[in-house]
């Protein structure tokens, strides 16, 4: 009896190492999923309203491929871009087995190759739906370092969603909010992903936005400039009180010219003309690429005008 029990567990080791050894192997079948979509087509639902089934050759492992037969049944839900689509009518849209290559891991999942798509066009209905585009607001707190300060203002991409909801909730929401984002000591510039807060009984078009803001070094360079004037009809003489100003340029490090010398600051008449107090802001023409911003002082100028006679 004892010597019968031990040829059974040889024979049955046996057998799970050859079942082992046999399911490692790479098998080619026929496999069928049944998908639901996911995709951000403008104007309609991000989620399809159909199912429909990708049907493939595939080489897979026998372990893999006993599981996906155990769970064919359950559809799966593949995020699809909105320009592998093509519209056919109304809701319904398709997408080719030549895309369907792209998404073969969200389909059957990792370790298997797709030998072929053997299915149609696969085609999902995907409902429309109220929208409207708003802009994205940056919350933004940042701090610089000494003498670094943003080259430019802070870029946000997209730098619009589509909003999705019922009409009376979309009347409310003229524009979307990132979370706050806090940017402390800077000195070089900073990049990265930040998400969108969601107004309440909408959908977003967009979960989060890339933001970028440059940042660079500066050197201050001071200069007295003469205030000038433009578009002076003849036999008219407008005087600018003061007529020097000081000029604080903020320039790229290292910068070897000076700005002023390029740079015109003047009152432009008709601006003048249409004041009430006779109190003008002054402009600026022929600013440096090296200059990332100026201040002047004073910032408003006092003008008199006189008629030559």
């Amino acid at each position: 009896m004892k010597v019968w029990v031990q040829f059974l567990l040889c024979v049955l080791f046996s057998a799970s190492i050859w079942l082992v050894l046999n399911l490692s192997r790479d098998y080619v079948a026929t496999v069928s999923m049944p998908v639901v979509a996911r995709s951000s087509i403008e104007g309609h639902a991000a989620l399809s309203q159909s199912e429909a089934t990708a049907t493939a050759q595939v080489s897979a492992s026998g372990f893999r491929h006993f599981v996906l037969a155990r769970g064919h049944r359950r559809a799966v839900q593949v995020e699809f871009a909105a320009s592998d689509f093509r519209h056919e009518s109304g809701d319904r849209y398709t997408i080719s087995n030549t895309a369907l290559y792209r998404y073969a891991s969200q389909l059957f999942g990792d370790g298997v190759t797709v030998e072929s798509f053997i299915s149609d066009d696969l085609e999902f209905s995907f409902p429309e739906e109220s929208y409207k585009k708003v802009p994205v607001r940056a919350v933004l707190s940042v701090s610089y370092a000494p003498q670094y300060m943003a080259h430019r203002p802070l870029s946000l991409q997209p730098d619009t969603v589509l909003v999705y909801g019922e009409p009376s909730r979309l009347e409310n929401v003229e524009s979307v909010s990132t979370r706050p984002l806090i940017l402390d000591g800077l000195r070089s510039s900073a990049h990265g992903k930040v998400r969108l807060e969601t107004p309440s009984g909408v959908r977003l078009s967009h979960d989060e936005a890339v933001y970028s803001l440059e940042v660079a070094r500066y050197v201050e360079v001071r200069a007295e400039v003469r205030i000038e004037t433009r578009n002076v009809p003849s036999r008219v003489a407008l005087s600018v009180l003061p007529s020097t100003a000081t000029a604080v340029f903020r320039c790229t490090f290292p910068t070897a010219t000076d700005p002023s010398a390029q740079t015109h600051f003047y009152i432009d008449y008709r601006e003048f003309a249409n004041s009430l107090s006779g109190r003008c802001v002054a402009h600026c023409e022929g600013l440096p690429g090296n200059v990332i911003d100026y201040t002047l002082s004073p910032e408003v100028f006092d003008c008199l005008v006189k008629t030559a006679e």
